[in-house]
């Protein structure tokens, strides 16, 4: 088994880390609603998509007391 003759220097190994990083998600406006989405998806508040609807919200229950 091959072993590595050096230890791997802090800067070798952090120079092969710098492209390890978190990326932002895209998001688009839905044009129904016009809240954020993730693009190519549903719309999570309205439930349409290219113009057509795939599932209803629910409607939030008001209880008076």
């Amino acid at each position: 088994m091959a072993l590595p003759k050096r230890k791997t220097s802090r800067s070798k190994s952090r120079k092969r880390r710098t492209h390890y990083k978190a990326i932002i998600p895209g998001v688009s406006l839905c044009p129904e609603c016009n809240e954020l989405k993730p693009p190519h998806r549903a719309c999570p508040s309205c439930g349409h998509y290219k113009g057509r609807a795939f599932f209803k919200q629910q409607e939030e229950i008001v209880v008076e007391e």
